[in-house]
């Protein structure tokens, strides 16, 4: 059922852009967070070693008695796997690297308030940042909200989400930082 509701979304969000053009449909999405429920509302954005590219939706984070819960209103990300992190700076620009700019780079690394220099995904003990890997569907929507035990609004506000190229497999090994590859999303996390 799951699937169906997020397929019927994002069939009708591209249904809507083809009479509304990709702003509108993602004013839609925006519009659609802010219904959904009561929190954070963190834009998000595509990113290139540029800068900031086109609004793709936003993701509200609110507390509940489980934890820190995740809603995201996403359309246009590749379909599959995506790593999911907060990262500790609240700003999403690109910044240089061995002499070439890097999309999303001042954003800083994984949030790790406890210094565990650990990546082992939500719930295993390492950076507080690490967030379950987000799936986008065939159409490139991700709306499934899930839930982090043991995290707060009030610990992840005034840092940013970031959202790679690939998926993550919660661990340093073979690649670090679960090897998801390159920012392509971001949004800051208003305080």
């Amino acid at each position: 059922m799951k699937k169906f509701s997020c397929v019927l979304f994002a069939t009708a969000l591209l249904a809507a852009g083809f009479f509304m053009g990709a702003s509108g449909v993602n004013d839609l999405l925006i519009e659609q967070a802010h219904a959904d429920s009561a929190g954070k509302k963190v834009p998000m954005y595509l990113i290139t070693a540029e800068g900031q590219g086109r609004k793709i939706g936003a993701i509200v984070l609110k507390d509940s008695s489980q934890g820190l819960v995740v809603q995201p209103r996403i359309i246009g990300l590749t379909p599959g796997e995506h790593g999911f992190h907060v990262h500790e700076n609240p700003d999403c620009s690109p910044k240089k690297k061995d002499g070439k700019m890097v999309a999303g780079l001042a954003a800083g690394s994984h949030y790790d308030p406890h210094s565990t220099s650990s990546h082992k995904g939500p719930h295993g003990g390492g950076h507080l940042g690490d967030l379950p890997k987000l799936v986008a569907d065939e159409l490139g929507a991700v709306v499934d909200a899930v839930t982090i035990a043991g995290v707060t609004v009030s610990d992840v506000s005034n840092r940013s989400l970031m959202i790679h190229a690939g998926g993550d497999n919660y661990s340093d090994s073979p690649n670090p930082l679960g090897g998801g590859g390159a920012r392509v999303a971001c949004g800051v996390i208003p305080k």
